[in-house]
């Protein structure tokens, strides 16, 4: 079964890091698109960053300047860190993948898991 899993997260102080990592795992042809979206209670769902298949990379306009976000197109895993956290930061951080799987022309999205970032003052 393809799925993306995530890992890394938790508590943070202010001004700290933090590393969150992404994993597509099962028969995947092909990785599209990675990134992460992030989610407050109350708030809809934001982009976080993006990159796409051809190299670009969108932010969020609230966290540009502040994360690095790498993709490993062969290995089908990223990775985000995120600096100069803000207790604004506290979310539930959800990875996006596109995949192709295995035996399918249809890329197809998917969402981690969600992970829990909560940034104390």
């Amino acid at each position: 079964q393809v799925r993306l899993v995530e890992t890394g997260g938790g508590l943070v102080q202010a001004g700290g890091s933090l590393g969150l990592s992404c994993a597509a795992s099962g028969s995947v042809f092909r990785l599209g698109a990675m990134g992460w979206y992030r989610q407050s209670p109350g708030k809809q769902r934001e982009l976080v960053a993006l990159r796409h298949s051809l190299g670009n990379t969108e932010y969020g306009d609230s966290v540009k300047g502040r994360l690095i976000i790498s993709v490993d197109n062969i290995e089908k895993t990223g990775w985000l860190q995120l600096n100069g956290l803000k207790p604004e930061d506290t979310a539930v951080y959800y990875c996006y993948g596109v995949l192709t799987p295995v035996g399918s022309e249809v890329p197809t999205v998917y969402w981690g898991q969600g992970t829990q970032v909560t940034v104390s003052s």
